[in-house]
This record gives C-alpha cells, sequence and structure tokens, in this order.
C-alpha cells in the first residue's frame, strides 16, 4: 500500500523557520522524482520544490528560492522542505507528490497534506 505521510506543519511568525518532512512508503522511493506543493485557501495548487531521483538537482520558483531548500534521504524513504524567512503568503496546506514515468505507466502519489500558517 502505497502511503506519503506529510509532517512537521504549524503555526510560525513571520520570519520563522518549519521543516516539513514526508515519511514515504509502498514503493520504491529512490525510483521517484519527489516535488512538494501547496494550496491556499481559493488557490490552485502550486509546485514548490522538485528534487531529482538521486538528490543531485533540485528546482524552485521565484516565490520560494533563496528561503526554501528541498533535500531526500533514500536511505530513510523520507523527503524534506526546510522553510526559512517564512512569510504570509507562504501560508497554505502543503502536499508531498511522487512522480514516475515508465513508458506509458504513470505513476503519481500524493499525501493528505500538512497546515502551514504563518501569521503574527
Amino acid at each position: 500500500q502505497v502511503q506519503l505521510v506529510e509532517s512537521g506543519g504549524g503555526l510560525v511568525q513571520p520570519g520563522g523557520s518549519l521543516r516539513l518532512a514526508c515519511a514515504a512508503s509502498g514503493f520504491t522511493f529512490s525510483n521517484y522524482v519527489m516535488r512538494w506543493y501547496r494550496q491556499a485557501p481559493g488557490k490552485e495548487r502550486e509546485l514548490v520544490a522538485t528534487i531529482t531521483v538521486s538528490g543531485d538537482s533540485t528546482n524552485y520558483p521565484d516565490s520560494v528560492k533563496g528561503r526554501f531548500t528541498i533535500s531526500r534521504d533514500n536511505d530513510k524513504n523520507t523527503m524534506y522542505l526546510q522553510m526559512n524567512s517564512l512569510k504570509p503568503e507562504d501560508t497554505a496546506v502543503y502536499y508531498c507528490n511522487a512522480f514516475r514515468i515508465v513508458g506509458f505507466v504513470v505513476n503519481n502519489y500524493w499525501g493528505q497534506g500538512t497546515q502551514v500558517t504563518v501569521s503574527s
């Protein structure tokens, strides 16, 4: 059974930091590109960070570049998102995603999400 379980969300003041984790099970984690997305109320889901299968390459949109860092530990089947200098506009539910294409087969898994609230 495939599972992605996010943790680490919560309430933080502007300028603060949080570290999210995504624990994976039920599939070969090291074969999947991993991503963090977020969705704020009334807005579309937004891609926040991407990391390759080996972890040697990452990518971020301008909205979080320089503040967020994605990483993964393939031995622990876990992905992380270190979020620094948080802003109120970072408030959202954060989701982890595992993605792989092999031939015509697409595997696309989602976690349940963890709430991040940035407020004073």
